[in-house]
């Protein structure tokens, strides 16, 4: 059994449920989609071997190629359908407020309160600390920053007026926004972040790279039929694309330029 999970927002859940399932029975091969773990059980499982594959943050991804500490096949990055993604694998960190505040854009923001996911996020909070570099702060920025442990939590903190501000996954914020449009109404984008290259989905070089190869053909040609463009369609997603490692290095470039600043 090839065990595969997300760890990104649990609002992927249903399209990494789907399409697990469905390269499972084109390749009639037993896989599974664990997502009844906490974030750090699956790291755990993950890096233990328990768990083969998944979608994963790209920071977290180059972390552990560079460290040696996985070794790892990309199968691929989803291009998202709006045409901001430019028909590209990239996505975007956005910055969002409560539409009633007076924050209409970062500079407004100097000594607001900030809600980041977790550290080794790229969107939420790699991204932020690259953006603060370049403007020339190392701390300071903000009067006070909470780890919210997720951008789902950091959404409801602005929306509930607990915090002023906080950078979301692009691809989370629009499925919240999908799933809940009200909270449309209550929220204002201030800046857009990046892109950044989108979260690639993984898998083990411990398993045979004949069903490697094959999942990896099977995920990136699942937009060429009719059941596999509608369940991509189901997470807003066009296609799969392929992507390299060395896709992945404006992150690591990113993340070095980022280790001046603490939030």
């Amino acid at each position: 059994m090839i065990k595969f999970t997300s760890f990104l927002a649990p609002n992927t859940d249903p399209v990494c449920q789907a399409i697990v399932s469905h390269i499972a029975q084109q390749l009639d091969i037993q896989m599974t989609f664990v997502n009844d773990i906490s974030y750090s059980e699956r790291y755990r499982q993950f890096d233990g071997g328990e768990i083969s594959g998944g979608w994963i943050c790209g920071l977290p991804y180059v972390q552990r190629v560079d460290r040696k500490q996985a070794k790892l096949d990309l199968l691929g990055a989803p291009v998202m359908q709006k045409p901001r993604y430019q028909n590209q694998p990239i996505y975007f960190s956005d910055v969002v407020v409560h539409r009633d505040s007076n924050f209409y854009s970062f500079a407004d923001l100097q000594g607001a309160t900030w809600a980041f996911n977790e550290i080794n996020s790229q969107s939420g909070y790699n991204m932020t600390c690259y953006h603060l570099a370049n403007l020339g702060f190392a701390s300071g920025y903000f009067s006070q920053t909470i780890q919210s442990g997720a951008h789902q939590a950091s959404l409801s903190m602005v929306l509930d007026r607990k915090v002023d501000a906080s950078a979301i996954d692009s691809i989370v914020l629009e499925t919240e926004m999908i799933l809940h449009p009200e909270i449309s109404r209550d929220l204002r984008i201030v800046e857009r972040l990046g892109p950044s290259p989108m979260p690639p989905w993984v898998i083990s070089k411990a398993i045979h790279e004949d069903i490697r190869d094959a999942i990896k053909e099977a995920i990136l040609a699942m937009h060429l039929a009719p059941i596999g463009q509608a369940i991509l369609a189901g997470g807003q997603i066009r296609r799969i694309a392929q992507v390299y490692d060395q896709d992945y290095d404006l992150v690591r470039q990113m993340a070095q330029v980022a280790e001046s600043v603490t939030l």
